[in-house]
């Protein structure tokens, strides 16, 4: 894969972030019944962030969980991928909570489907509603992120990398060319 651009630094991940705590406070009038959902892999230190974020603006922590969901390749022949939930790891209940699952990249959805599968499974929330730090089109399913960090338009050759300093020693978003 050949780098294209930098698309976030540390800063701009961080400011936003901030963004999303704060619009997530305000669509739900708070933090009352508030849970968060991190997508593994990148998705859970990003919910920690969050959480994190609407403890410094609210002066109390959301709870956090982490779901596990892989790709595995269905049909070789036409190469698509389809989601596997492994396992939704929560100290919390989930019924009549409202469940921010996030993410770090939406693309077509499935990922997203299965989540949301994964925790109707798990309990009954109030309201399930979706962050993710970037955006990059492509929907192949009828899902809409509630709260975008970056919408980033790219092409089916394009790749979204996202490096968080929690896994990978710095925190960037680069697109790169197939």
């Amino acid at each position: 894969m050949e780098f294209k651009a930098k698309l976030l630094d540390d800063k701009m991940i961080d400011r936003s972030l901030t963004r999303l705590a704060h619009e997530i406070i305000e669509k739900n009038k708070g933090i009352e019944d508030l849970v968060l959902v991190g997508i593994k892999s990148r998705g859970v230190p990003l919910a920690h962030r969050i959480s994190d974020k609407i403890e410094q603006i609210e002066g109390k922590r959301v709870p956090v969980g982490k779901l596990d969901i892989t790709l595995y390749r269905d049909d070789l022949s036409l190469k698509s991928y389809e989601p596997d939930v492994k396992g939704l790891e929560v100290d919390f209940s989930i019924d009549r909570k409202i469940v921010v699952l996030v993410d770090d990249v939406i693309y077509t959805g499935r990922t997203v489907r299965a989540a949301m599968d994964a925790i109707i499974d798990y309990g009954r929330p109030s309201a399930i509603q979706l962050a993710v730090l970037v955006d990059r089109g492509h929907r192949e399913l009828p899902i809409r992120p509630d709260y975008v960090g970056k919408n980033v338009p790219t092409s089916s050759k394009e790749v979204i990398k996202v490096k968080l300093e929690e896994m990978d020693e710095v925190s960037e978003v680069s697109i790169y060319q197939k």
